[in-house]
């Protein structure tokens, strides 16, 4: 076995062919006591690494994210032993153990709302049927709706950490765990029917067995969630970022809306301005792409400068209103027939000083239901800067009823 550690090639064959194993039904305790001296010393990011090799290699995503738990269990011990040696080097990396620091406070919080959810369930269980619930239900209640708030804690890593780990090519463990999000989000919800139903019908055998069949397991699946993230994502990401995106992760995760200011060049998130692209506040795109965007939105925009004068309009595959290209650099007061004129103006005022931030009007224009809209542009310093107007065909909105969600989309 000792060979096997020594040589990485070896070492690597052998783990894949351990999680190989594991999906073929061999048991994990069996596979422990053979590997027992390799299995403890694997890390957080070696574990990712196989499971991102396995996924290229074929291995199916959801295949990975439905034996993700026995993977875990497999690794446990060698990860807990890990993660106190990265705790140890975190005290030294002030620079990540800050950027986690919420991420982690908000795990103790959800550890300590999951075992108090689970006490008040031990009492509710062995409640006889008909029995008063009322107080422990009323607890219940309020801590299952601060538990809900766990899909935001999802969010951030799904939307900030996610995106950093994708661009050092690891992408297959961050799409298992948001995989596994989404079961723990559609858990919750159902939680809340059976609350729904505990409030209607009070203690039951049903309201018991709806506990020890879905309740329970999806507390444990939160409890796991928080494992996997300070054993292996959070090591991981410490294993993985510069100082520079410790730094820009820990301003989003402040602020997810926050304007992320490039370092020293040491980010491997900091786009290439080679080819003529115009460095935005969110990203960098080339001049023909945002007129490309521009010109595909499902919506007709114009643009009218500080100075009143039109200075861009939208060229989509249908417009509302006449444009040519005449009108560029024209006073808006002109593009409009004298009988509005005034209340143009009056808006362009309101804005310019600051009295109101949009103006909404909708007509019904042959059939066709339009919504438009002007909105007051202003820079950072709150100065005056233009009127954007959008108008926007809401006809077949109007009609909209129930849902359509990404998951009906039909080939």
């Amino acid at each position: 076995m000792s060979e096997l550690i020594d040589n990485r090639k070896h070492r690597q064959e052998t783990l894949k062919g351990i999680i190989r194993d594991l999906h073929a039904g061999v048991d994990a305790e069996d596979i422990k006591a053979r590997f027992s001296e390799l299995l403890d010393q694997v890390g957080a990011s070696e574990i990712a690494e196989i499971e991102q090799t396995l996924i290229n290699e074929g291995l199916p995503v959801e295949e990975v994210q439905k034996l993700c738990d026995v993977h875990v269990a497999v690794f446990k011990e060698s990860l807990d032993k890990q993660f106190e040696a990265v705790e140890e080097k975190a005290k030294q990396m002030a620079i990540s153990a800050e950027a986690l620091q919420g991420l982690k406070e908000e795990n103790s919080r959800i550890s300590r709302l999951v075992r108090d959810i689970e006490e008040l369930l031990t009492k509710i269980s062995e409640t006889p049927a008909g029995s008063d619930i009322e107080p422990w239900l009323a607890d219940w209640e309020s801590k299952h709706g601060e538990l809900l708030t766990v899909g935001q804690h999802y969010s951030l890593k799904e939307n900030i950490l996610f995106p950093y780990l994708e661009r050092y090519g690891i992408s297959g463990p961050p799409t298992v765990m948001w995989g596994t999000h989404d079961e723990i989000r559609a858990a919750l919800k159902e939680v809340s029917q059976v609350l729904a139903y505990a409030r209607d019908q009070g203690a039951s055998p049903r309201l018991s067995m709806e506990i020890g069949n879905l309740v329970l397991p999806a507390l444990h699946s939160v409890s796991e969630m928080v494992y996997k993230e300070e054993n292996i994502l959070f090591p991981l990401c410490q294993e993985t970022f510069t100082d520079d995106e410790w730094q820009e992760i820990a301003l989003q995760l402040k602020d997810p809306n926050a304007t992320v200011y490039k370092g020293k060049g040491e980010s491997k998130l900091e786009p290439s301005l080679s080819l003529g692209g115009i460095d935005l506040d969110v990203g960098v795109l080339t001049p023909e792409q945002i007129n490309l965007i521009l010109t595909h939105l499902p919506i007709d925009i114009t643009f009218v400068d500080e100075k009143d004068e039109v200075a861009y309009f939208s060229l989509g595959p249908e417009r509302f209103f006449m444009r040519t290209k005449a009108v560029i650099g024209r006073k808006v007061r002109f593009c409009h027939p004298p009988s509005s004129v005034g209340v143009v103006e009056r808006i362009l005022e309101d804005f310019r000083s600051g009295r109101k931030d949009h103006a909404d009007f909708w007509i019904n224009l042959k059939g066709t239901m339009l919504y438009i809209r002007y909105f007051a542009v202003r820079d950072k310093d709150g100065t005056y800067r233009g009127t954007l107007e959008v108008t926007q065909d809401i006809t077949e909105i109007q009609k909209l009823t129930g849902e359509q969600r990404i998951y009906d989309y039909e080939q």
